[in-house]
């Protein structure tokens, strides 16, 4: 059977991930792929259970290698119980973040050195990347608005502070930068639809050989 895709969505706070996820998530059913949603952190129960940690409490409950750690740690377990599994069964995965998220915040964010953090992504996954990369590029004050309207317990990043959040949008730009061939920034001050239309016209172009849509 051959194998499945895997799709990343990535962007700082309030950039619309999880809704554009959805949509993609239902445009690729509708096209009859088998479709696997998911996020990190979490995604697995073991994961989920270090999301709660990581994402809730005061803004400085761990300092910058303790998080990346636990981020790291999250992300085997996602891998191992939830994405490989569905990729080998020939599914597409889209997952709400993945490791370009800890080099942007663990490490843009919180200032670690990006060969510590990309010697943890080695550790926990190997050569192992995504087929493509979406990463939803919003001002910071824009996202933060957004953001703020959301309301819930899991805010904890999101209370960091306007600095924090400029240094990681800069870094989502520079991974896009460097690896351009995985990555693709979309306008996410667009309409929902708009953003929608651009994502699925990436897709269509990045995965020609691989997708119907």
């Amino acid at each position: 059977m051959e194998r499945g895709r895997f799709i990343t969505f990535e962007g700082g706070e309030g950039a619309g991930k999880s809704t554009q996820l959805k949509m993609l998530a239902e445009a690729l059913a509708r096209a009859g792929i088998e479709v696997v949603t998911t996020r990190e952190p979490g995604g697995s129960k073991g994961a989920e259970a270090i999301r709660a940690l990581l994402v809730t409490g005061e803004v400085d409950r761990w300092d910058a290698h303790t998080e990346a750690l636990l981020h790291t740690a999250a992300r085997r377990d996602h891998l191992v119980k939830t994405i490989w599994p569905a990729l080998e069964r020939g599914a597409w995965v889209v997952c709400d973040r993945f490791a370009d998220s800890t080099l942007a915040y663990q490490g843009y964010g919180h200032g670690l050195p990006k060969d510590f953090i990309l010697g943890l992504t080695r550790l926990a996954i190997g050569d192992f990347a995504p087929d493509l990369t979406l990463i939803l590029d919003l001002p910071v004050e824009e996202g933060l608005k957004r953001a703020g309207g959301r309301g819930g317990a899991e805010d904890r990043y999101e209370r960091m502070g306007t600095p924090f959040h400029d240094r990681l949008r800069q870094g989502f730009l520079d991974i896009a930068k460097f690896e351009p061939d995985r990555c693709a920034v979309i306008d996410a001050t667009a309409s929902l639809d708009g953003v929608h239309q651009s994502i699925m016209a990436t897709i269509k172009r990045r995965l020609l050989g691989f997708c119907v849509l």
